[in-house]
């Protein structure tokens, strides 16, 4: 089985450029340092293992921006290093640094691939980005370092020096999110601000812990050797652990909340699986416009619950379609789903996107209202699926599409029904 590698074609060219750049870069430069120095080739070896087992240990979560901390904090780890005890100089310079650091990321990934784990190429890039800026602004713009030359003794006194480093991490990770950010503008037609803030807000905690890791196992280096670098990445390898316990407890709160979605299956008031072909669709269209894994999450808990509130009904809508109800039976069963959902008393986002998945796009355009693009989305799609009563034909999808036309503009928000249909169609093809 291999895994899930994202279609990113221009995160894909820049990482395998830098790469190439790299290695050629090494060579030309002469910047390949005697390994069979033990102590060389011990420090290169255990950043390098460290790197490409972070990469492997990457993790990710529904509404979280994903990452590879222990990779990321090896990898500082090894550009940040200059010396290790008794003075002795690492023989390597930043062109050395760029490639074991882009060897040892492309190594990660690769075995993520074969092993059947979802990989994305723009973090995995934009993590190298990192530390492609770490490296040269420490090694070349502070040090002056020159390519396979020790790099020459400027370090100012050890307060100074610390947050001069870490001041160096943070400006790297800033990078790497906003060059995730535009590789997410240019996949979708969404705001560089809007997008590089949530990337930033999302992972600053983790970035914190990952920008001090590595300045500590930098200023350990020198009187402890290459033993600062387990030593100071167990409390990452920690919070690994209790970020995947989180994880396994947030997949069994989803899980809670799709058994809920069935419940009108079971009662016979929507066809089955009706709930989990809007959500599943609904995310696709959702990645598709460029929302954050914030609003994913949301809008797909949104989706599982959209139609909870038709157990309120007397009588069942024939095929549960409610997109072909009366506009008074429609506001109705979106006032018992928001209602039913408010009860939760934990899914204030939730109720706010159902409070609108009813309203006619209209409503934006000529009256300015502020409806939620995720409500926008649930009522898309919604319609798509109620039109084509779960059928993926060729014809049922046609006809599905040609009645949502009917409505463009007026119920429905353009934008989203040219990303439903992009959806449609990529889905299509993976099938």
């Amino acid at each position: 089985m291999t895994g899930t590698l994202r279609r990113e074609p221009v995160a894909a060219v820049l990482g395998l450029l830098g790469l190439v750049v790299s290695l050629v870069v090494t060579i030309r430069s002469g910047d390949v340092p005697p390994l069979r120095d033990q102590a060389t080739f011990a420090a290169v070896s255990t950043f390098a293992l460290a790197i490409v087992l972070g990469e492997w240990f990457h993790i990710t979560a529904p509404g979280f921006r994903g990452g590879a901390p222990i990779a990321m904090a090896a990898a500082f780890g090894l550009a940040l290093t200059t010396e290790m005890p008794a003075g002795e100089q690492l023989p390597y310079g930043p062109a050395f640094v760029l490639s074991v650091t882009a060897v040892s990321m492309a190594l990660g990934a690769t075995v993520r691939v074969v092993a059947g784990r979802e990989t994305s190429i723009v973090e995995t890039t934009g993590r190298f980005v990192a530390i492609l800026v770490a490296t040269l602004v420490y090694r070349v713009a502070v040090l002056g370092q020159d390519p396979a030359t020790p790099a020459a003794d400027k370090t100012p006194v050890p307060w100074q020096h610390a947050l001069l480093l870490l001041g160096i991490c943070m400006l790297a990770l800033v990078t790497d999110a906003l060059f995730t950010s535009v590789m997410r503008v240019l996949s979708a037609a969404v705001s560089l601000r809007r997008t590089f803030v949530e990337e930033f807000q999302s992972s600053f905690a983790l970035s914190m812990a990952v920008a001090v890791t590595g300045v500590l196992v930098a200023l350990a280096a020198r009187p402890l050797g290459v033993v600062a670098l387990p030593l100071f990445l167990m409390p990452l390898v920690l919070t690994l652990f209790a970020f995947r316990r989180y994880v396994s407890i947030r997949a069994t709160y989803l899980q809670s909340i799709r058994t809920l979605s069935r419940l009108t299956d079971a009662a016979g008031y929507t066809p089955a699986g009706h709930s989990e072909r809007v959500a599943a669709l609904s995310v696709r269209v959702g990645r598709e416009l460029g929302l954050s894994e914030r609003e994913l999450l949301d809008l797909e808990y949104a989706a599982l619950l959209h139609d909870i509130g038709q157990v309120a009904l007397v009588e069942p809508i024939p095929g549960g379609a409610t997109v072909l109800a009366a506009p008074a039976d429609q506001r109705r069963i979106e006032a018992d789903t928001v209602a039913i959902v408010r009860e939760t008393g934990v899914f204030d986002g939730v109720a706010k996107i159902l409070e609108h998945q009813t309203t006619p796009y209209r409503q934006v355009r000529e009256l300015g209202e502020e409806i939620p693009m995720t409500s926008r989305i649930v009522k898309v799609v919604n319609a798509y699926e109620d039109l084509t009563a779960g059928a993926r034909s060729a014809r049922a999808r046609d006809a599905a599409v040609e009645r949502i036309y009917l409505g463009l503009g007026y119920e429905y928000d353009p934008r989203v029904v040219d990303a439903l249909l992009k959806s449609i169609d990529s889905g299509v093809q993976a099938g």
